[in-house]
């Protein structure tokens, strides 16, 4: 994804929901409740139009998952062709990415990090080095941390957060750092960051 440099303060502020994940952006939503360059009464009356709602449920998936625009535009014509139903399919595509399998497992902090940790290619899938963190894992594939004292030390430091919420459709040997893909997650286990059918009619219209 090119680089984004708005503040993640002022994204959070302007989509109204921490999508982000750390604890420090509820505190900015909560002090600050309205979105950038307007006023609290602004945001309570101002009027967005079915087209605006749906391109803010766009962005809080883009900017959550990290990925460009190109690329969603991508996962949704993918998502498209395959059977089921379109919005779930974005989802799992989404939660099937290299780099968000790590960040499910814990090992980095933020989808970012978990960028930067595969495009220095510090893990090994399926006993090969591999640096595309938007690669789709199937199920039973095996991911390992290479053999590096500072990135596991990194890693291990991540996995001791409090903060850190590792998902259930992945195992993991956290002693060996090794981990699984064993699943898609179901829907209902994602959470997802918003109203996903929303995006599909975006892509739709277009």
């Amino acid at each position: 994804m090119a680089k984004n440099t708005t503040p993640k303060g002022k994204i959070v502020r302007r989509l109204g929901i921490n999508i982000f994940g750390q604890p420090k952006f509820d505190r900015l939503l909560k002090k600050k409740k309205h979105a950038p360059g307007k006023t609290a009464r602004s945001r309570i009356n101002g009027k967005i139009s079915d087209y605006g709602k749906q391109l803010t449920e766009k962005q809080k998936f883009r900017f959550s998952y990290g990925i460009s625009e190109r690329q969603f535009r991508n996962i949704y014509e993918k998502a498209k062709k395959m059977r089921g139903i379109t919005g779930n399919k974005m989802i799992e595509l989404q939660e099937s990415r290299l780099d968000n399998v790590i960040y499910r497992l814990g090992w980095a902090s933020t989808r970012a990090q978990a960028r930067q940790m595969v495009s220095h290619k510090h893990f090994l899938l399926n006993g090969n080095a591999h640096n595309i963190p938007s690669t789709f894992l199937r199920p039973g594939d095996a991911i390992a941390v290479k053999d590096k004292k500072g990135i596991k030390e990194l890693i291990r430091q991540n996995l001791a957060s409090p903060a850190m919420q590792k998902a259930e459709w992945i195992e993991q040997d956290s002693d060996n750092l090794k981990g699984i893909f064993k699943a898609v997650p179901d829907i209902d286990k994602v959470q997802p960051a918003g109203n996903i059918q929303m995006v599909v009619e975006f892509y739709s219209r277009r």
